[in-house]
């Protein structure tokens, strides 16, 4: 059976392991409490770790302990205020003692002690956080079975393609194969000629011994002679083999509206939703490509940087986000391989003609090849005219979602409402 030892490095006075442990045990009593700690933390600060209150009543645990009942003797120290049946008064409350109290009323319920507090990471606020998030139908079916993989050197073989011989290799081999079969031979020959000599002293050409030695070395020779200098045995080809490499099978456009009709307070709520946004893909997925396209009246293709923080300003067509976005899919972004995410944001106010051409532009180049479109709108009033509009794509496409914010407070559950975990 195998066992596998974590040999990781602990803090001073930590377990990793008992921490996981902890964590598993009281993943329920943590998750409420961050949904409380959610609440008070603004959207720029999600990216930082968090310390959690438990209740004490809820870390307790099961222990065996003397009942009531039965002898036992006492000793109890006397003193100079009290006497034998006198009442001990309890303490004032008030918390302003100094302790580590909450500084509620006094109660005649007995001891207490503090909630139990203890910090999460940053990793692990995140993963509790996003846990139950996700990007609807992230793997078409056709994907599902299909591998890219690209040619990697592995070592040599016997066999292959001329192409593919490596030279120095095959020599190499060719070199050793003719030393191994040359060695007995020349080991002979040279213990012959040895001999040879020591007859050549003593008896002349005719002695038929001397006869036979030298057809011995011609046939010995002859041996030599006929080791190929290289042969089909020796030859060596570099081999290459089907290496599996991580493809990018998914690519989310975030789309958002800087025209002048988006207030300072529009587009802080934008920026936040993206922000969150941006920040839940790239934990989450590390396969995925992310198109930032900010819109007035022109659209444009911009980094993240530019994104989140440009001032950039102007009049308000929304369609040029749609055109662009269907020009980088068509370029780019093949719906045979990619599944294709868009969010946006806008105030809903929109050149009324141009909501027109919106839906004929979603309906005809963009809706058939996403797995997902969110549209949320950002505004304390009624909805606007690309509202009206986008609720005929509602109500015609299901992989099309919207939702309104109003406040900051809005974005996190309208963010969890269209990336909520769907049943399969």
């Amino acid at each position: 059976m195998a066992q596998i030892v974590d040999r990781r490095l602990n803090g001073k006075n930590k377990s990793a392991v008992n921490r996981q442990k902890f964590l598993r045990r009281f993943r329920k009593q943590i998750k409420k409490s961050i949904e409380n700690v959610i609440s008070e933390r603004s959207v720029t600060d999600l990216d930082k770790g968090e310390k959690i209150s438990i209740p004490k009543k809820d870390t307790s645990e099961p222990f065996f302990h003397h009942g009531q009942g039965g002898h036992r003797d006492m000793v109890h120290p006397g003193n100079k205020e009290f006497h034998q049946g006198d009442t001990i008064p309890r303490p004032q409350g008030g918390g302003q003692s100094g302790g580590q109290g909450d500084g509620s009323e006094a109660s005649d319920s007995g001891e207490g002690e503090d909630d139990f507090i203890f910090e999460l990471s940053r990793e692990e606020f995140l993963q509790f956080f996003f846990e139950d998030l996700e990007l609807p139908n992230l793997v078409k079916t056709k994907l599902s079975t299909i591998i890219e993989t690209k040619k990697v050197r592995a070592g040599h073989t016997s066999e292959g393609i001329p192409s593919n011989i490596n030279v120095v290799r095959s020599l190499t081999g060719a070199m050793g194969r003719r030393m191994a079969l040359r060695g007995p031979y020349k080991k002979e020959l040279k213990k012959i000629d040895a001999e040879l000599n020591d007859l050549l002293k003593r008896h002349d050409e005719s002695d038929p011994v001397i006869i036979d030695l030298r057809e011995r070395i011609h046939y010995l020779k002859n041996k030599i002679k006929r080791i190929p200098f290289i042969d089909s045995f020796d030859l060596r080809y570099d081999n290459r083999i089907d290496h599996p490499v991580p493809t990018t099978q998914a690519v989310m456009f975030c789309i958002m509206d800087v025209s002048g009709s988006m207030g300072r307070e529009e587009k802080d709520i934008a920026k936040r939703f993206f922000m969150l946004l941006y920040l839940f893909l790239t934990r989450t997925y590390e396969k995925i490509q992310i198109v930032f396209i900010s819109h007035h009246t022109v659209a444009s293709e911009v980094d993240e940087e530019t994104f989140f923080y440009s001032r950039e300003t102007g009049g308000t067509v929304v369609s040029s986000a749609l055109k662009l976005m269907a020009s980088i899919i068509q370029d780019r972004y093949s719906s045979n391989d990619w599944n294709i995410y868009a969010a946006q944001a806008s105030d809903g106010d929109n050149w009324h003609n141009d909501s027109k051409m919106c839906i004929d532009l979603l309906n005809k180049n963009i809706m058939p090849f996403v797995q997902y479109y969110s549209y949320i709108e950002i505004t304390p009033d009624q909805h606007q005219n690309l509202w009206d509009e986008y609720t005929h794509i509602q109500s015609g496409w299901d992989n099309f979602a919207m939702k309104k914010i109003e406040k900051i407070a809005d974005i996190y559950p309208v963010f969890r409402k269209l990336f909520e975990k769907r049943d399969a």
